[in-house]
């Protein structure tokens, strides 16, 4: 396994996300329309607040309850609501699909980096950006060695790229990264020529 993550500035935050499948997997879900940093650190939110982070409790429990989790300050998302509910679907996706155990997306059957893609794009929640981000996140920080990976995770595989949390390990990255995207999101709103 690769060295700890340094993603949310939150030793005990990333720590989690350092060692459970799962809260890595929920901070990935939670990263829009929020800055990185807090989308990474709702699983921590979560696990202190309920008491763990068991796939079966958050796909069995009340969706109500769970969304007042969500919503209590500091929230979890800026969308409480509908977050939990996408927290919701994606335990109750991998309790049927994978036994609950969300590191058998990238484990089990020794699955290339094309298969591991498809996996991942089939979650709820997560669209191409997503899993091609997530993939990424995997290979070059959390030890994925399967094959062809990086061609799957197209520029997000990159090295030197800068694109996305995948390349953020400390605070000198976290700042390339928002660079990199404060240009495209200028470039997209250029007129066009």
């Amino acid at each position: 396994m690769a060295d700890d993550l340094h993603i949310t500035g939150d030793p005990e935050a990333d720590a989690l996300l350092s060692t459970d499948p799962l809260a890595l997997l929920v901070g990935m879900l939670l990263d829009q329309q929020v800055a990185m940093e807090t989308a990474f650190a709702g699983p921590r939110k979560l696990r202190d607040r309920i008491g763990s982070l068991d796939p079966e409790l958050l796909a069995r429990m009340d969706p109500e309850a769970l969304t007042e989790v969500c919503r209590t300050p500091p929230a979890v998302h800026r969308y409480p609501g509908s977050m939990a509910g996408r927290i919701q679907e994606l335990s109750a996706y991998l309790l049927e699909h994978y036994d609950g155990d969300a590191a058998a997306l990238w484990t089990r059957g020794e699955p290339d980096g094309a298969e591991v893609l498809r996996r991942l794009k089939a979650l709820p929640g997560f669209g191409e950006q997503k899993a091609k981000i997530f993939l990424a996140l995997l290979g070059k920080q959390r030890g994925l060695t399967a094959p062809g990976w990086r061609e799957a995770a197209g520029t997000y595989g990159e090295v030197g790229a800068y694109r996305s949390v995948a390349d953020i390990v400390d605070a000198d990255s976290l700042t390339k990264v928002r660079e990199t995207k404060r240009a495209a999101k200028a470039a997209a709103k250029a007129p066009k020529a």
